[in-house]
Formats: C-alpha cells, structure tokens, sequence
C-alpha cells in the first residue's frame, strides 16, 4: 500500500463511523490462543461489513485488551499496526481513525505508519482523568513533540471530558474545548454526555469557543437518538448498539443498518 495523505475532516461533512474493535491481542490479559492472523481475519470481515452497509469510516481501537494503563506496550502497537494497515489496504475507501487505549502517543504513531485519517486521543489529551487503571495524565506535549520530530499530517482528534473517566479539578466544558484547540493543537474534538440532553449541552457550549473545529460525538448515540444528536454534531462514533449492548459481541447488520439510515437522515 502506498503511503496516503490524511483526509481533510472539516465541519462540511457528516461523518458516521463504527468502531472496530479486534479480538484481544497476543500480550493482554485476556488473550487467549487466537493468532493474530485470526484475529486480522476476523477485523477484516467486520469492516467489511460496515463497509457494505455504508458506513463512511471506521475507527479502530483495540478496547478488548482491558484492563489498560497509559503507556501501550510495544507489542500492542505492533499488533495494532498489523490490523490497521490490513484494514487500510483492503478499504481506502473508508476514513479511518486509530485509537490505542489510553495511549495518544502511541495511537499517532500507528495512524502515521498506516496512512490513517485521523488519531482519536481519549481521555488524556489534556487535564488528568481518574480511571479504572489509575490517573491518566496530559499526552499533548509528547503528541506535540511527536508530530513535530516526525513531520506527521495525521489530525489529532481529543476528547473533551471522556464520559468513563472523572476529571480532577474539571473546568467548563467551553473552556476545556478552547484549551485542546489553541493550547494544545488539536485539529478536532470527540465529546459526549451521560444522556443526550447532556451531549447536547456540551456541544452547544463548545461551538461558542470553538466555532470551526469539528467535533464528533464520542459515545451514547443509538438508533433511537441519532437522529436528533447529529443536528449538533459533526460526526459520530457507535460500537456497542450495533453490537446489541456488548462490545464483545460481533456486529448486528440490521441494527448498523438501523443507525445508518437514522444518523444520514
């Protein structure tokens, strides 16, 4: 494959994407036997199926490899970039996004190797978060200094206030977008709420401060709210309703068919 360059995402468009999430990795805690050409397979078959229903990207992130802490280990990246150059070969059609758990530097060093679109930075972009794994520090001066040592075009995506992780001394959702924007450099937002209502009001008050920059929900949307939710957002991301609840299940064709024709209408 040769190397591309990065899609320009901008508020013109309304992106809808799934996630791929592959079967845990060789290393995780939940890995079993499964080779990671198996476990290539089995992400290439699923996107293959987001792709016949018409979905415009996906986003691959390898959330089965829980429980995760910041820093990836090196052979979760180089598993990660093995499927994620696998997906990007076989369907460059698709806007692709990268996002290794919980690790941005990482995840912007496989979406430069494998010509992806975007790098999705979830819950460490800036600020601190309490998690399940301990507290997740600010990665964007190391993302900084990554992209400049590297020259990478690849668009950083961060989100504001992730919806599992509590953030110490949070400030308003306004000014954290402002902060990602023009104080770190992020070329884009993912944000959600606990309800709809709650990503409502969490968008609405970040396109006062940031007004140009495209912001994706990151969570929350289902067949039933979709529809409403992308009169604000630019873009989304769903894994576990079309996946009938569980992240670990396969995805349902007729529920990403629901969604789709929900979310373009």
């Amino acid at each position: 494959m040769a190397a591309s360059v990065p899609r320009v995402l901008s508020r013109s468009e309304k992106l809808i994407f799934s996630m791929i999430q592959p079967e845990p990795l060789p290393g995780s805690y939940r890995h079993r036997d499964m080779k990671i050409s198996e476990i290539v397979d089995r992400a290439l078959r699923e996107t293959e199926m987001v792709a016949d229903n018409g979905f415009d990207g996906v986003i691959v992130q390898n959330m089965n490899d829980m429980p995760i802490k910041q820093i990836a280990n090196p052979e979760a990246i180089a598993y990660m970039t093995r499927i994620a150059y696998e997906i990007r070969s076989r369907f460059p059609e698709l806007v692709m996004g990268i996002l290794m758990n919980w690790d941005g530097v990482a995840g912007l060093s496989v979406a430069d190797a494998v010509g992806a679109d975007f790098v999705r930075v979830e819950h460490l972009f800036t600020g601190a978060n309490v998690t399940s794994a301990g507290i997740l520090e600010a990665q964007c001066v190391e993302i900084a200094q990554l992209r400049k040592r590297t020259g990478s075009t690849v668009p950083v995506f961060a989100d504001v206030f992730e919806v599992h992780g509590v953030p110490l001394c949070p400030k308003p959702v306004g000014d954290a977008a402002w902060e990602c924007v023009h104080e770190a450099f992020a070329d884009g937002l993912f944000m959600s709420g606990k309800s709809p209502a709650e990503s409502i009001e969490m968008v609405q008050e970040a396109r006062r401060r940031v007004p140009d920059t495209p912001i994706f929900l990151g969570g929350g949307a289902t067949g039933d709210n979709v529809r409403e939710l992308m009169q604000y957002y630019d873009g989304v991301s769903v894994a576990t309703w079309i996946k009938n609840g569980d992240m670990k299940n396969p995805i349902d064709p007729e529920r990403a068919r629901i969604f789709l024709e929900q979310a373009k209408g």
